[in-house]
């Protein structure tokens, strides 16, 4: 019996369905990259439109990601549409400009200095902190919100130099409560 072999037919890369090739493409592709990135400009439709380096990318295929759209209806999407309330701006309280010293026991006959108020005319904290701390050679911390504790018993010498150094701060702002518990 005689059989015709026959020699097996390989196709080439533009009919392998294996290869992914496809057959409608003309061969060696050209690919567009990105302003900026290493990246596709297919593929560059698909970053946040934050990180994107080029502004007219392509927008996204319906069939690449579901439930995904494009950049514009993320946009559209963002903004009210329809009545409502929309976001209430809260009003700020006004706390009254007003700096208070007090002189909080520690332990036998050693005392802090807590002041308080400095940031309702706009002081900052940390400045005024190191301040202390170098004119009265002592540590000083801000502690909470609006407070600054200095270590030691300074009630008296504070209020003539918070008015030498702050002079929008005035005498009648300023008040001292004495000797408080913590």
């Amino acid at each position: 019996m005689a059989t015709d072999i026959a020699d097996p037919v390989v196709p080439d890369c533009k009919g392998d369905v294996r290869s992914g090739a496809r057959s409608d493409a003309d061969y060696p592709l050209r690919v567009l990259y990105c302003g900026g990135k290493d990246l596709a400009k297919r593929h560059c439709a698909l970053l946040p439109i934050s990180v994107r380096a080029c502004e007219n990318s392509p927008k996204q295929e319906a069939g690449v990601g579901e439930g995904q759209g494009t950049a514009g209806e993320e946009e559209e999407k963002k903004k009210q549409k329809r009545g409502g309330r929309g976001q209430i701006k809260q009003k700020k309280k006004t706390v009254p400009q007003k700096v208070t010293i007090a002189k909080i026991p520690r332990a036998k006959k050693k005392y802090v200095t807590r002041v308080c108020g400095l940031a309702t005319f706009e002081i900052d904290l940390k400045e005024a902190q190191r301040f202390f701390a170098q004119k009265f050679s002592c540590g000083a911390s801000v502690t909470g919100e609006d407070e600054i504790i200095i270590q030691g018993d300074f009630t008296d010498d504070i209020i003539d130099v918070i008015q030498e150094k702050w002079p929008e701060v005035d005498d009648d702002s300023i008040e001292d409560l004495g000797e408080v518990k913590k």
